[in-house]
């Protein structure tokens, strides 16, 4: 059973200026967490690979669709889901808002079609998707 977010945890999530993820492997373990940038739309919480499909964290979080994140205090078992390609936009645009000030070599690549197809959609894992 899938939970939903506490107006808490998507505010700290949300605040992050970078999140860890690490994936659950094929045999339950955990990979390395990686840092990456992490945005919240409406009360979900998203995250992109600005290198695309073929990036190793990316690749990680496909085996079981599972993973455990830490962001700002808040530590989560999250389940991974593809975002429908119509919420890129506005993913889109929360990354221009949040991380603007860096380049726009930067922005440009985490909001290129290439990263957009990569948007996944956290969600906190309950008790019984444990």
């Amino acid at each position: 059973m899938t939970e939903s977010w506490t107006s808490d945890e998507l505010t700290r999530i949300g605040r992050a200026e970078e999140l860890e993820i690490a994936s659950v492997r094929r045999d339950g373990a955990l990979s390395s967490p990686r840092t990456i940038w992490v945005v919240r739309v409406g009360d979900e919480i998203y995250v992109r690979s600005a290198n695309g499909p073929g990036s190793d964290w990316f690749r990680g979080t496909r085996a079981r669709r599972e993973g455990r994140i830490e962001a700002d205090g808040v530590e989560k078992d999250v389940t991974l889901t593809d975002a429908d390609g119509e919420i890129n936009s506005e993913v889109d645009a929360a990354y221009r808002a949040k991380y603007g000030r860096y380049s726009a070599n930067t922005i440009a690549r985490i909001t290129s079609p290439v990263a957009g197809s990569t948007t996944t959609r956290l969600r906190p894992r309950g008790a019984a998707d444990a």
